[in-house]
């Protein structure tokens, strides 16, 4: 039976099963509860990913060489996002200069207290240039973190952290803040959480997706500018 492991565990097949079998599971079980903001998919699919592999004694870097395909597609499921955004055009063109102004406070907002909080704890400069992207999705946050001299597994886990916390608050926290355009909750959400915020925004609202769509691509932009600025203000 060792062997046999040995043997399926660097099959890429297994691990594309895996991850989907696990993602599966975790949709079911956030239908199964009407949608909660804690019963996140993409949270409970980490889970368990996490326990077989923890259970099985398998490394995180045998997981994803067979599981690589799946982070491939990425990069084609973020331009797909782009389809919402096209059918929700002119919404975008009403609310072009409040969505600048939001897009520009909202990807400071990010960097400077992620640095900064990192900094009151005593962060070395190497954990901050880590942080400093985390609002923006994982592989252009990943670029960002080498450019600055981060460590970009310290910033993988960052941004997976950071969009999970945002689906799982958007929806109450707007709630409790008696905001019900949906554009702007979900803009909100996709500059602060990225993919798995758009992922939670669609689920709820196509206007609130194709406005989290368009604040994750933008934010992604700018902060490959203001991370930087934002090391450099706490030096």
């Amino acid at each position: 039976m060792s062997g046999m492991w040995t043997l399926l565990s660097h099959q890429s097949l297994m691990w594309i099963a895996a991850t989907v079998a696990a993602f599966w599971i975790g949709d079911l079980m956030a239908r199964a509860s009407g949608r909660h903001p804690l019963a996140n998919p993409v949270l409970i699919a980490v889970l368990i990913l996490v326990a077989l592999l923890l259970g099985t004694g398998t490394d995180y870097g045998t997981y994803f060489e067979g599981a690589q395909f799946i982070h491939f597609l990425l990069g084609p499921a973020t331009v797909a996002l782009a389809l919402p955004i096209r059918d929700n055009l002119h919404h975008v063109r009403r609310a072009l200069l409040p969505l600048m102004a939001a897009l520009l406070a909202g990807s400071a907002t990010a960097a400077v207290t992620a640095v900064g909080i990192g900094r009151a704890f005593g962060l070395d400069a190497q954990t901050l240039a880590s942080v400093a992207p985390k609002s923006a999705t994982a592989p252009v946050a990943i670029g960002i973190a080498e450019t600055l001299g981060g460590i970009p597994t310290m910033t993988a886990g960052m941004v997976l952290i950071t969009g999970m916390t945002g689906a799982i608050v958007v929806t109450p926290l707007m709630n409790a803040m008696r905001i019900r355009d949906w554009r702007a909750r979900g803009f909100a959400v996709g500059v602060a959480a990225h993919g798995i915020g758009t992922a939670r925004a669609l689920q709820v609202n196509p206007v609130a997706g194709a406005f989290a769509g368009l604040g994750m691509g933008l934010n992604a932009i700018l902060t490959a500018f203001i991370a930087p600025w934002a090391l450099g203000l706490f030096r």
